[in-house]
């Protein structure tokens, strides 16, 4: 089964349920538990929600994408995360000091944030192009040296492990934002949710139609076929691998500024595995972009339902057992999909290039 035919699939069944439990919210009654429930999803502002917590893991998943199908395992994309959200940060709360404030404080320290996200990823992809070296320990490496080094900038610079700025809250489009349901969720909302529904097009089409895009799947399947074309795979491994940083850098500095204007720099900081679980879905999305967003919404869901189940004090559950339900969730659809079809040549370094 294709990537899209799967795509079609799960938006299928996905308007499936959301039309159950509509129904089920016509019958059932509304100060019940079951109804609270029902409420707490069937409402724009967990729509909303859903699409802000997608926001880092859909921006991981399409970085992971561009450095999987040029060769590359990124599994450092936890890290690239870390490091923009930040960096982003520490930027946000400078910038004041040398007369910078507002919103270009904000964008600026987005655009650092991003470099950053960059500079890191250039030196994996000298690690892993360059010097061959294995690409899952490399990977490993970026996220535990990020992992490790975020608490100990931050309680440096703050003396607080959660420091705080400014977010840039919503845009709204006049007149599409006043349309019912669709409105206040899509044209209601922070500039990063603009940002992945313009990228996720733009990402699907780069990968199919353009030059670079045939280079970077060619890469991915067969290198020494497109390095007889007289192209070098080292650097379309390396262009790969840099967009892959961008991208998970426009995810991690978009979560800071476009959502929780914080970050939290203890046990998982404040990404808490989002790199990972953007991982789980491009896999799931079968390297597609369109169907990978659409994994990350699935798991950003479940994220943004375990918080609103937790507000139910009627239903007498320890928050801790809500907390894991994006990651059953995730365990689940590990299980389920057996079908990835990965590129060919991925994790194998080149050595036809010196």
């Amino acid at each position: 089964m294709s990537a899209t035919a799967t795509a079609r699939r799960w938006v299928f069944a996905g308007a499936l349920v959301l039309a159950v439990l509509a129904a089920l919210r016509l019958v059932v009654p509304a100060g019940s538990v079951p109804g609270r429930m029902l409420a707490s999803v069937l409402d724009v502002g967990y729509a909303s929600s859903v699409l802000r917590l997608t926001v880092p893991i859909a921006f991981a998943a399409l970085g992971g994408i561009f450095a999987e199908r040029a060769g590359v395992i990124n599994i450092g994309i936890e890290g690239f995360l870390i490091v923009s959200a930040l960096t982003t940060v520490i930027v946000a709360r400078r910038l004041p000091w040398a007369g910078v404030t507002g919103p270009a404080a904000l964008w600026l320290a987005f655009l650092v944030g991003v470099l950053v996200s960059v500079a890191v990823a250039a030196v994996f992809a000298v690690l892993v192009v360059r010097y061959r070296s294995n690409q899952v320990i490399a990977g490993l490496a970026v996220w535990l040296i990020a992992l490790g080094l975020a608490p100990f900038i931050t309680l440096t610079l703050f003396d607080s492990s959660s420091p705080t700025i400014d977010t840039f809250g919503t845009w709204s489009v006049p007149l599409l934002s006043e349309l019912p349901v669709v409105g206040p969720v899509l044209f209601d909302a922070s500039p990063t949710v603009y940002m992945l529904l313009v990228a996720t097009p733009l990402a699907w089409y780069a990968l199919r139609y353009t030059r670079l895009g045939r280079r970077i799947r060619a890469c991915g399947e067969n290198p020494k076929a497109l390095a007889t074309g007289g192209v070098s795979v080292s650097r379309v491994r390396y262009a790969g691998v840099l967009i892959s940083g961008v991208l998970a850098g426009v995810g991690g500095a978009g979560f800071t500024v476009g959502q929780v204007g914080t970050f939290v720099a203890v046990g998982q900081t404040s990404i808490n595995g989002r790199g990972f679980l953007g991982i789980v879905a491009y896999l799931f999305g079968n390297y597609n972009p369109f169907a990978a967003v659409g994994g990350a919404m699935l798991f950003a869901g479940f994220d943004s339902l375990q918080l609103r189940l937790q507000q139910i004090g009627a239903l007498d559950i320890p928050a801790e057992l809500f907390g894991i339900l994006p990651f059953v969730v995730v365990l689940v659809t590990i299980t389920l999909v057996r079908r990835t079809r990965v590129p060919a040549a991925l994790g194998e370094p080149y050595e036809g290039e010196e």
